[in-house]
């Protein structure tokens, strides 16, 4: 079918209601099938999968490093939903992994993992960055070369999960630690 549209007020209103026709029928097609007649698979989706769908992470990244080297991931968590959401955990294929905080303990900048997650609040977003919170890659397996992409997910406080994928870049920042012994001072090495 080839539609051909001339410069007539009525015939670009009339192609308009003619693609409007066509495409809300193949979209209700679609939807239609012998399960949503039957009542089978019909139950609306759930809180979690609701919450999931809605927590994003925007411009992902992880800090590049060798095998076995601490290294950690950035961004920024982004909440779509009207009630604040906790990331409990994340997972990842490439290295055991933890959620931390920078924090002052006795005086001094120290990375430690973060107790009771991290909360986004309600149309908030929470920053993932060198020197804050992130997602600690704690021994991975194999080098992180820069370019590479290293997969996560982020498991929610009402058990939904988000995926994503960050890019690996070299990043020297401000000088963090992440070598084992992370609890010191920021920018102090490990003996």
């Amino acid at each position: 079918m080839r539609f051909t549209f001339s410069a007539g007020p009525r015939r670009r209103a009339a192609a308009s209601v003619l693609l409007a026709g066509v495409l809300t029928a193949g979209g209700l097609a679609g939807c239609g099938g012998t399960e949503a007649t039957s009542g089978a698979g019909t139950t609306p989706p759930s809180a979690p999968a609701a919450a999931a769908a809605t927590l994003t992470v925007k411009d992902p990244w992880v800090k590049a490093a060798k095998a076995g080297e601490m290294t950690a991931a950035f961004g920024t968590l982004v909440n779509g939903t009207g009630t604040d959401v906790t990331v409990t955990s994340v997972q990842t294929p490439a290295s055991p992994a933890e959620l931390h905080e920078m924090a002052m303990q006795d005086g001094k900048m120290i990375m430690r993992e973060k107790e009771g997650g991290f909360v986004v609040a309600a149309g908030g977003t929470h920053e993932l960055a060198p020197g804050g919170d992130h997602l600690m890659l704690m021994k991975p397996a194999q080098e992180i070369k820069a370019g590479d992409e290293v997969t996560f997910t982020l498991t929610l406080a009402d058990g939904s999960s988000v995926p994503f994928t960050a890019v690996a870049k070299p990043f020297a920042g401000a000088e963090e630690s992440y070598a084992p012994g992370h609890g010191m001072p920021m920018g102090s090495t490990a003996p």
